[in-house]
């Protein structure tokens, strides 16, 4: 973006007209709406850096996301429902005040912060690539190997992402189970010998 800039000394105006001209910023302000909303429907909007489709960026960046996203949900989901179910069955118990001291522990500490600790330690503990979404020189490596360096690529990332949401979930789990808990019917059941 800063070559394209206007404001850099080694753009000649002529380049900075031409730029302009592409992109229509030379045109009245709800023209260039107009223009931006035709690109928009027609699926034809252009990065400024590269003039390359901002679509097929989207989608590549998409297809490294989309995966991250569902193993993170995964990891999510299997923490926080078993341990919100547990802190609530077990209300006031030293896991109950463990787990709620961890959750708001984890939801205090930002994220970046306990991913560059996780980065740490994952390469001085296990001397392992973090960078990137597959290592360096693997390539030529058979389709199983790659894939599980694919996985282990994406399983710190996806932790980080479901520490937060974990702790989240948990809170509302357990707070939500409480609630049912302590209901009439649930008394009632009790009182019947029900377990």
């Amino acid at each position: 973006p800063s070559l394209v800039d206007p404001s850099n000394p080694r753009m000649k105006p002529e380049d900075i007209q031409r730029i302009r001209a592409v992109f229509h910023l030379d045109k009245p302000l709800h023209i260039q709406y107009v223009y931006w909303m035709k690109d928009l429907m027609t699926a034809e909007l252009k990065s400024f850096k590269d003039n390359q489709p901002v679509l097929e960026k989207i989608w590549d960046r998409f297809l490294n996301s989309l995966p991250l996203f569902i193993v993170a949900t995964l990891f999510t989901w299997s923490l926080a429902f078993p341990v919100g179910i547990r802190s609530a069955l077990t209300r006031g118990s030293l896991f109950d005040k463990t787990g709620t001291f961890l959750s708001y522990a984890l939801i205090s500490i930002p994220g970046f912060f306990l991913a560059y600790i996780c980065i740490i330690f994952m390469v001085k503990t296990f001397d392992v690539p973090v960078i990137g979404m597959r290592t360096f020189g693997l390539e030529e490596a058979g389709l199983l190997f790659r894939s599980m360096d694919r996985i282990w690529h994406l399983t710190i990332p996806a932790l980080m992402s479901a520490v937060t949401g974990a702790a989240i979930l948990s809170r509302y789990v357990r707070s939500q189970m409480l609630e049912v808990i302590n209901q009439d019917y649930m008394r009632t059941a009790r009182a019947k010998g029900l377990p």
